[in-house]
Formats: structure tokens, sequence, C-alpha cells
């Protein structure tokens, strides 16, 4: 039976982006329609961010038995079952799930409606046999793997990271096309739980980060067992001793399983935007406050092509909370958006990395570094190889690179410091407790005053006069 709602806000998409908005709105008094028509979390709950991280947690576990004799304990073989493992990232997906599920957010006064929904005028959206007419529109569809259109993949199983976690019987051997951060931390969870890996890269592993950071990372990676074939232009894949990939130069690799990871695509195709007037191609299309050509149109998250982290999407719907609900100016940034890897040794990126920032800034650039073996938790967790480096003009950070143990937490204190406009003072100001890793970040920013007080000339004879001349 066919029904209409009348509402102020309506979301199309129940990922982390969609659902921030939806929570935010009612509780605040808006009235709030949920479209959704796939699972509620969306792809970070389900199939990325937490099953992978779970079973990265897993591969460690594995790998600390097999690695302990530095720390006087002896080394064992250790027993892996792949099936509860997967049972593990099950687990772990499902002690989340409640925080997103409908049952949660229909008690918050939200109305869900659990289908698919489409735009059938610049107005309205259908969603089952049901029309919804509203203020504003949120489209926070996310995005999901995208498969290139290799030759006799279609002829092939294959799995993306939308299909992997399902997957219980352990593989003989795992070939993986793309060497970004799904791709490599997959290889190296999937290596310490047994499981032979090869992952081909047509350009450079892990190519989007500082490469003297993802160095110290590959080669941890490497020394784990992971096979990485960089500039290998997958060519072909054909059904041969299990799967084979065929490279543009004539190299082959075989496996019995094959994972795709080389990038995502927005989530627009069945959105039906010719009909409510909103432009895009590969992405939707927005301006600074996030509003799409079509002014009662918002799009957040992966949808509008941009940094395609989970955090970035509710940061984005933070901004458009105020504009909605309060007509407040809203402007979208992303110069304190951090990003981390979590591969084994971890790498995090905050801002911009050194050779952005030599582009950008020339000569005015001062670059600090501390290196992790001058850490003295890193030395008694035997973890020493590692890097930070901070990018600093006119005394304030303006990025920050970290390799090393943990990364993705020691890049918070430039997260806060960016994010508000600090200068590296805040920084050497705050006291770490001792011993911890996050102290790092401390030294690394006690670097800049090295040339300025301890190199001074100057500061020398100001320190020569008042020891003579003080009482």
């Amino acid at each position: 039976m066919t029904k209409r709602i009348k509402t102020d806000i309506c979301i199309l998409g129940a990922g982390s982006g969609g659902l921030s908005v939806a929570a935010g709105a009612v509780q605040m008094g808006a009235k709030v329609v949920l479209i959704e028509g796939g699972k509620m979390g969306g792809d970070c709950l389900n199939y990325g961010c937490v099953p992978s991280k779970a079973m990265i947690a897993a591969g460690h576990h594995a790998h600390a038995q097999a690695h302990s004799a530095a720390f006087g304990i002896a080394n064992v073989v250790p027993q892996v079952d792949y099936a509860a493992v997967k049972d593990h990232v099950a687990s772990v997906i499902g002690a989340i799930a409640p925080n997103d599920s409908v049952e949660r957010f229909e008690g918050m006064g939200v109305e869900v409606i659990q289908d698919y929904g489409t735009f059938i005028s610049e107005t309205e959206v259908q969603a089952g046999d049901t029309f919804i007419e509203a203020r504003r529109f949120v489209i926070a569809t996310g995005s999901s793997p995208l498969v290139p259109p290799i030759e006799g993949l279609d002829t092939v199983e294959y799995h993306t990271n939308e299909t992997i976690f399902e997957l219980r019987d352990a593989p003989e051997r795992l070939i993986i096309i793309g060497g970004g951060p799904i791709g490599m931390e997959l290889a190296q969870a999937h290596m310490r739980l047994g499981i032979p890996v090869t992952v081909l890269e047509g350009a450079k592993a892990l190519g989007k980060d500082d490469p003297e950071l993802v160095a110290i990372a590959l080669d941890r990676i490497r020394a784990d067992g992971v096979v990485i074939e960089e500039g290998f232009k997958v060519s072909r894949v054909s059904q041969q001793d299990g799967i084979t990939v065929h490279a543009e130069d004539g190299r082959t690799v075989q496996g019995s399983h094959l994972l795709v990871a080389v990038g995502r695509k927005a989530n627009i195709a069945s959105l039906g935007l010719d009909k409510a007037a909103v432009n895009h191609e590969r992405a939707i299309e927005v301006d600074e406050g996030l509003r799409t050509s079509n002014r009662k149109v918002y799009a957040i998250g992966d949808v509008t092509g941009g940094l395609q982290f989970t955090h970035k999407a509710g940061y984005d719907a933070g901004i458009i909370i105020r504009s909605m609900l309060f007509g407040l100016p809203s402007k979208v940034r992303t110069d304190h958006i951090p990003w981390a890897t979590y591969t084994d040794p971890e790498i995090a990126q905050i801002g911009l990395t050194e050779a952005q920032a030599s582009e950008k800034h020339g000569d005015k650039l001062e670059v600090l570094r501390f290196k992790f073996d001058e850490n003295d938790r890193a030395q008694a967790e035997r973890r020493t190889e590692g890097l930070i480096k901070v990018m600093v003009v006119g005394g304030k950070p303006i990025g920050a690179s970290v390799v090393g143990l943990r990364a993705g937490e020691l890049i918070q204190p430039y997260a806060l410091a960016i994010a508000n406009g600090l200068k590296i003072s805040a920084l050497t100001n705050m006291v770490s407790p001792y011993p911890t890793m996050t102290e790092v970040t401390k030294r690394a920013a006690g670097q800049y005053y090295v040339p300025r007080l301890f190199q001074n000339d100057f500061v020398k004879k100001v320190v020569r006069f008042t020891q003579k001349y003080l009482p």
C-alpha cells in the first residue's frame, strides 16, 4: 500500500555519515527519515574498517606466538583455525552492530525505511511503496569496491572486501590485486595467519604515502613473508592451475584465491540523480558546504569522491547539521583530517607530506625528524623501527607523517594542533608520561628548538653572561 511522508530531513544511506546525521538531527528536534536497503552500519561496520581490524588483531596474536624469543619466551608455531578467526571477526561486528541498528535509531525517533531510495523529482524520493518529501535530503550512500575491466576476471571466482570476510576455508595461496591500504593490510593479516600471499601492484605499493616511511613498513611486511610484485600491470586472469594472473610484461602469478582491492567507486548508479537535478560524473559534485547543484540536497562521505574515510564522513555530518538545522554557514576543510594504514608497522598522515610541503612552501619549510629507536618505550617493546616527520612553516605544523608502532594513535596530537592552528610550542609544552610511545610526538616537536637554542651562538653568550653576573 502506497505511503506518503513529509519530513524535515531524508537521509539515503545508513553508513557512518548517514547515521551521524540522523542521530544528531533527531536528538535536536528535527523529523528524520532514514533509508537503507542494505546492512545498517554500511561498509565500515560490515565489510571494511571493523572486520579488517578484527582480522589484523588475530594475525597479530599469531605473529606474537611465533616471534617471542627475544623476550625470553619460546617461539611456537601458532595453530590457526581460519574458520574460528572468521567467527571472531563476525563476533566483533555483532558486538558493535546494536549501535547502528534499526531498533536503536527507531528508539531515538528516526523513521527507518529498509529499502533502497531513488529520486523521482527534485523534491521527492521513492523507497519501495513509500514516497518521501523533505525540506532537505542527504545522500550518504558511500562507496563500493571498484572492479576493473580485466580480461578473464569474469571467468574466475574472485573476492572483494565485501566477500573475503565470509570465506571460511583457508586459501592455499592468496593473490591480491592492489597494493593500497586495503590490499596491504589484508595481505599481512593473511600471511600472519599462515596463508602465503602475493600482492600485485601496477605502480608502487602504498604509493600515496611518504616513500621514506613506506619503505620502513614494506621491509617488515616482506620480512613476514608477503611477496610484493610492483610494476605488475595486470593484462588478464585465467583459470589455470588454480587462478593465474598475467602481467603485460609476461610475468605470471598463480594462486588458489584472488582478492581484488584496487580502489573504490561512489554508489550513485541507482539514485536517480538526473531527476533530482544533482550534478555528478564519477561522484556527486558538492560545494564548500557539501551542497549539491540542487540546493535541497547535500552529499557527504565517500559518495562525493574525496577522502574516503569513516571519520571524514562523520566530520561531514557535523558540517551539514550546522547548516541544515541552524542555517549557519559551514565550510568543509580537509587539511586537518588524519588517516592511518593499519599494517604493522602502521603508517599515519595528517596535512601535507614532506614532498607536498616542499613544493608548496619551498625554503620556508622546516622538517623535524625523530626516530623511534631513541624512544625508551620502543626499546622496551623491541619495536624500534619507526620515524616521525613534522612539517613546520612559521612555527606551526602543517603536516605530520608517522610510521611505527601505534602510528595511528601517535598522529593525534598533531591532528589536534593542526585542527586548532596551534604552534609547535603547544606540542613541546605537553608533558607525556614516561615511558610512552607518545613521547616521540613531543621529542619531534622539540627538534624545532635545537638550532634556535642549542646551536645558537647568541643564546650561548646570553647564558654565559647570566652565569657570570646573576647572583
